[in-house]
């Protein structure tokens, strides 16, 4: 766990480690497949990493770009996380179009998530069946992706991809599920703000998974999460013991 004084500090660490991640997939397997999760937390990070000049930005054109979870909504619609993606990120960069994999939230539901899982399935088989990267983040309930407490697809053991309705928001979302999330390389949870500094310490004080704190049972195979927060976020981890990085 990795904590900062302020937003620029956790974005700045965040793009070194997803800049690591990245070109350590493309020099061992020519391409890296890198899942995105939407919300006001990475919107930054996404900025900075549009702008990275020549020289410190990755081969983009090797880079697989999917994405954690979606709501039901059309690409336009202000609550859509690829949108967010598109407007801050992939609009941006050299991208080749076919390397964007979205979920059609514009779809029914069990549409668009077997049609996610088909391309997930496809385009994980480029990267021996795992993702190199995932970026996660935290709701204040606990949840992470679209797995929300007492929802049916936190026992989801073999999709990859799941549709959910989630009764707390009465609407339904597409996610990736825990199987895909625990195989993948590299998992990083990108947390900010004081609503979230409670939750965090309970995500981290967790001495078993509990389904009633989804992202307790995000348990990745080769490492731990990496945890980066803001100052907020992290001010009562570790028993409230607030440990600074330096930014």
């Amino acid at each position: 766990m990795d904590v900062f004084p302020g937003i620029d500090g956790m974005e700045s660490a965040a793009e070194h480690e997803i800049l690591g991640a990245v070109r350590k997939a493309i020099g061992e397997r020519g391409i890296c497949t890198i899942g995105l999760s939407g919300g006001e937390t990475p919107r930054g990070l996404y900025r900075r990493l549009s702008a990275l000049p020549e020289g410190r930005a990755p081969e983009w054109s090797r880079i697989q770009v999917c994405f954690v979870d979606e709501r039901m909504v059309s690409p336009d619609d202000p609550e859509s996380n690829y949108g967010m993606v598109r407007d801050e990120l992939i609009s941006r960069i050299p991208l080749p179009a076919g390397n964007v994999h979205r979920i059609r939230g514009e779809r029914p539901p069990a549409v668009a998530s077997a049609e996610y899982a088909a391309d997930i399935e496809k385009t994980l088989s480029m990267s021996g069946g795992r993702f190199d990267v995932l970026l996660l983040g935290l709701g204040a309930d606990g949840h992470t992706a679209s797995l929300f407490p007492g929802t049916e697809v936190l026992g989801e053991r073999g999709k990859p991809v799941s549709a959910v309705f989630v009764a707390a928001l009465k609407s339904w979302r597409v996610t990736l599920t825990l199987p895909v999330i625990n195989s993948a390389r590299d998992v990083l949870f990108l947390v900010a703000g004081a609503k979230k500094a409670d939750i965090v310490r309970r995500v981290l004080e967790a001495r078993a998974p509990d389904p009633g704190i989804p992202a307790t049972l995000v348990d990745p195979a080769d490492f731990p999460p990496h945890w980066i927060l803001d100052a907020e976020a992290g001010a009562s981890a570790k028993g409230g013991a607030l440990a600074l990085s330096a930014e």
